[in-house]
């Protein structure tokens, strides 16, 4: 059995008992029942990830997936690829705007070089790289069935790696210059529906270029004959590396019990190559933010889930994420230290 078969078996239902003994709990606190909305609901979900009544997930990471898209010679992104290995450098410099919120929120960064069209040699940079990014979709499948997998399998050996030194709340995080046209491509493949309805600014396009992007898109989709039915096939043929391996990392974490928190539009694609692959890993996930761009939304809803935050952001790098971080750690404190009905003396609403 392979590492992403052996993953895939390992993911469970979410715990009904432990849900069920946190949602009596929540009834006894000194609130009005379901006053406290969206944070009720995150403490039953982290409940029933970890089995626990009081979930510890007070060590937590971003993992920043990087790599580089070989669709960009379309002339589909403002930037040049040559802007993901500088902005890596940015990351483990700690200059950008994830360094700060990370800073900001306690949480540790993790960049892994999936698949980065340059060589990288830094002792901060997890160095995974399944090659020099991807083929260009446009004129044939951005990498095998093979690759796809390799890149899905280093996802998931981040997810035990990290699990395995102590952390008990993942972020996915990413960088790759021309990503959000791989995204969409995968959003308009699963959803049936036409890129355009789905293809958004990404680095920042506007007007023509964003119709020429979506017809890219259409053109990729019809050329390489994907079914939706077999989500690794799609995946290979017009996602991406670093897409890939945060689509592992939410299945390593699920297999693990860990909450893993999603962050924008590139990250929700790759939540949706997860939930294709195996349904149940959904329940493992929160969404952190709805983004400013513009399929995010749509896709949200498609998937059913719920975001903690709305900030009209649409940067990556798993800013709206770890920003969620601290409201996801307020569910678990309310239910932990807030006094119950009895406890404080106060007469309750059955009372």
């Amino acid at each position: 059995m392979s590492l992403l078969e052996a993953t895939i078996v390992n993911i469970k239902e979410l715990d009904l008992e432990a849900i069920n003994e946190v949602k009596d709990y929540q009834n006894k606190l000194t609130k009005p029942q379901g006053s406290l909305g969206i944070l009720e609901e995150l403490s039953l979900q982290l409940s029933g990830i970890t089995g626990q009544k009081f979930p510890d997930i007070e060590k937590k990471a971003v993992v920043i997936m990087a790599a580089d898209h070989g669709v960009v010679a379309e002339g589909i992104s403002a930037y040049p690829s040559e802007v993901t290995p500088q902005m890596v450098n940015n990351f483990i410099q700690g200059g950008a705007a994830i360094n700060v919120l990370s800073r900001h929120t306690g949480s540790d960064v993790f960049v892994v070089d999936v698949g980065v069209a340059t060589d990288l040699d830094h002792p901060k940079v997890l160095s995974y790289k399944v090659k020099l990014g991807t083929e260009n979709m446009a004129q044939g499948p951005a990498m095998t069935k093979k690759e796809a997998i390799q890149a899905l399998e280093v996802g998931i050996k981040v997810a035990n790696d990290l699990t395995g030194k102590g952390y008990r709340m993942l972020a996915t995080g990413e960088m790759g210059i021309g990503n959000t046209t791989a995204s969409s491509a995968l959003v308009a493949a699963f959803m049936g529906v036409p890129a355009v309805e789905v293809t958004g600014k990404g680095t920042g396009i506007q007007g023509e270029v964003i119709i020429h992007k979506a017809k890219v898109i259409d053109g990729a989709i019809a050329f390489n004959q994907l079914n939706p039915k077999e989500p690794i096939d799609v995946l290979a043929k017009v996602g991406g590396l670093e897409i890939a391996a945060l689509a592992g990392l939410i299945l390593g974490a699920a297999a693990k019990q860990i909450p893993v928190v999603i962050d924008g539009f590139i990250s929700s694609a790759a939540a949706l190559v997860a939930w294709k692959i195996a349904p149940r890993s959904m329940g493992y996930m929160i969404s952190s933010h709805c983004s400013a761009e513009m399929a995010h939304r749509k896709l949200l809803q498609y998937m059913g889930l719920k975001p903690v935050l709305e900030l009209e952001m649409r940067l990556g790098e798993g800013t709206g994420a770890v920003l969620a971080f601290p409201l996801i750690e307020a569910a678990v404190k309310i239910v932990k230290e807030m006094a119950t009905f009895e406890s404080a003396g106060i007469a309750g609403a059955n009372d």
